[in-house]
């Protein structure tokens, strides 16, 4: 398992009975997680004075009740990249900090790769690995079908001093615009997505994770260079099984370039327990030149 240890603005404080308690900068938030089955040892203080505290509806969604009045958006930085937070209506901050494993990784294969290196990212959403990769020197294009989306990661770039960066924002379908991306012959040495486990296209099209993440695999081939350097495939699909993920990977990108596959699963530490919170699985491939 990959474990993001490195975070000083972000701490996963405590967990149990299906929630977990984070400090994002000097707020305290308290959220639902599938994952945690386990009990909490003991409620103390900070469970209850959390500044946020999202309770899921028996009935699906939820809602934020809030002990204090927190701005409308705030900052925190992993390293050089910084982000804006901001507790959304399903549950989320705009941030999944266990990716920052993801962002050491890629940043640390651009600045090796000695040569240009254009980027994709698709299912983009906030922008954390377009940031990441932007700030280790890589062109970027950068695509999500969500227009707030979008926006966030524009605004999550400028944070970051990389708003005069080669990075192009796009607001569309990702299958369609890989599609457009072959016609035009335009290649890119590296592809990250983290595809979602179902959706819908702007024309009703239904995307099962399960029967369309091969052939959306199969389809970005066509728009990687002769000289690819890596593609990383996020997940958080439960069922889906980082074995299953080498499989797709290695029938696909593996097949056509050879190179080496890393896939496991990527996590947090959890500060008053010492356990390891699990939180979706990764698959690497990376060109062995």
């Amino acid at each position: 398992m990959q474990i993001a240890r490195d975070w000083k603005d972000y701490e996963l404080l405590d967990t149990g009975n299906g929630e977990k308690l984070e400090r994002w900068g000097d707020v305290i938030l308290r959220r639902p997680d599938p994952q945690i089955i386990w009990p909490i040892a003991a409620e103390h203080q900070a469970w209850k004075q959390a500044d946020g505290h999202y309770h899921r509806s028996s009935s699906g969604g939820g809602e934020w009740s809030f002990r204090r009045t927190l701005p409308d958006r705030w900052k925190i930085s992993y390293g050089p990249l910084k982000f804006h937070i901001r507790p959304t209506s399903f549950k989320h901050t705009g941030l999944f900090p266990e990716q920052a494993v993801n962002w050491s990784w890629m940043m640390d294969k651009i600045r090796s790769a000695d040569r240009p290196i254009r980027v994709l990212n698709l299912f983009a959403y906030t922008g954390g690995a377009t940031v990441a990769s932007a700030a280790a020197g890589a062109e970027v294009c950068h695509v999500d079908a969500a227009k707030g989306m979008v926006q966030w990661a524009k605004e999550n770039a400028q944070l970051s001093g990389l708003e005069s960066a080669p990075i192009r924002y796009i607001t569309d379908d990702v299958f369609k615009f890989v599609q457009r991306e072959e016609r035009r012959g335009r290649q890119y040495e590296a592809i990250i997505m983290d595809p979602p486990s179902y959706g819908r296209g702007p024309n009703g099209e239904m995307w099962k994770l399960e029967e369309n993440l091969f052939p959306f695999l199969e389809s970005c081939l066509s728009i990687l260079s002769d000289r690819p350097l890596f593609m990383l495939v996020n997940s958080y699909t439960t069922g889906l099984s980082p074995t299953v993920l080498h499989n797709l990977l290695q029938m696909s990108v593996g097949r056509k370039f050879g190179g080496t596959l890393d896939c496991g699963e990527i996590g947090l530490p959890i500060t008053r327990s010492g356990l390891t919170l699990p939180c979706g699985i990764y698959g690497r491939w990376e060109s062995q030149s």
